[in-house]
């Protein structure tokens, strides 16, 4: 089977590449470079140039594929706030652009990189596919429209689709050609901005008397190769005419003291931090429930807290 991989330069994107291939699957990727690496990307995928938003680019990048994973978006909550029509622009004409050249090409499945920020701040803690969605930022609401087009697909086109939604996604995966890891500009996430903290410039905790156990907030990690394995097994799980919503993470979060001491582990060295006043709309504890992946995925995480840091190190070493 050849999938079509949008987004495929980018961090998520290349590791889904890395790890299709390992399991024997035929890759094309798609990506306009607007925040991807070309050279993230063995030299032998047949890689499309272009972005979503161009209809003939897709068609072409569809040609003999059977399935798609579609990461190819704007991710970050603060330029969404900024940009909100860019980000509906990209995230979801682009998508019903691919919908509509699938449906020409006969390509009926589709496994689509959403997120766990259409719940929004949730009532409820662990954060079910059913709990209610209501997204804080444009970046959550355009993926959540994102899915209600995929569910409209689904019911009149019979695609077979699942939708995976999660937080945070932490680490990488070594290859003969190196390590496959983050490289965003500007770095946005913990622990990559944990490894790079100083004395100087040490990484800021926003409250430290939170409902708790240790008094700071407790966030969802999960490690790339746990995520694209989920995915993976999403490619396969698809039925026609079903879109399925579901969860992934690490079924329990950590907390940021459990991270900081995480990263202080692996540097060898304790990490300098500074306690803050709590920040405006932090909720406590963001964490999803993964009980639907267990059940029609046949998927759990395998790597914890501990590897996710490591991974993360390694791959900044070169």
């Amino acid at each position: 089977m050849r999938v079509l991989v949008t987004g495929g330069a980018g961090y998520i994107g290349s590791v889904a590449v890395a790890l299709l291939r390992r399991d024997g699957y035929d890759v094309t990727v798609l990506d306009d470079l607007s925040t991807g690496h070309r050279d993230s990307l063995p030299a032998d995928v047949r890689f499309v140039e272009g972005s979503v938003l161009n209809s003939a680019i897709i068609a072409d990048a569809l040609t003999d594929c059977e399935a798609v994973m579609h990461f190819a978006a704007k991710s970050l909550v603060p330029e969404s706030v900024a940009k909100p029509e860019l980000y509906h622009d990209v995230n979801v004409n682009g998508s019903k652009n691919l919908l509509a050249q699938m449906k020409l090409a006969g390509v009926n499945r589709l496994v689509f990189s959403s997120t766990a920020a259409t719940y929004g701040e949730p009532e409820v803690i662990p954060i079910t596919e059913i709990s209610q969605t209501n997204p804080t930022s444009p970046y959550g609401a355009t993926k959540l429209e994102v899915d209600h087009a995929i569910t409209e697909a689904a019911k009149r086109d019979g695609l077979a689709a699942i939708s995976l939604r999660y937080f945070n996604v932490v680490g990488g995966i070594k290859l003969d050609r190196g390590w496959i890891s983050e490289r965003h500009t500007p770095e946005t996430h913990l622990i990559p901005n944990l490894l790079r903290s100083t004395s100087a410039n040490p990484i800021k905790i926003f409250g430290n008397d939170w409902p708790t156990k240790d008094g700071t907030c407790i966030r969802d990690y999960i490690h790339v190769v746990d995520l694209i394995e989920a995915h993976i097994a999403a490619l396969k799980a698809a039925k026609t005419g079903s879109h399925e919503i579901i969860n992934l993470g690490s079924g329990s979060g950590y907390s940021i003291l459990e991270v900081i001491a995480a990263t202080s582990a692996a540097l060898g060295t304790e990490l300098p931090y500074e306690m803050t006043a709590r920040r405006a709309g932090d909720p406590a504890v963001l964490v999803a429930d993964i009980s639907k992946a267990r059940t029609l995925l046949g998927w759990q995480p395998t790597r914890d807290l501990a590897q996710m840091v490591n991974d993360t190190y390694e791959a900044a070493q070169g």
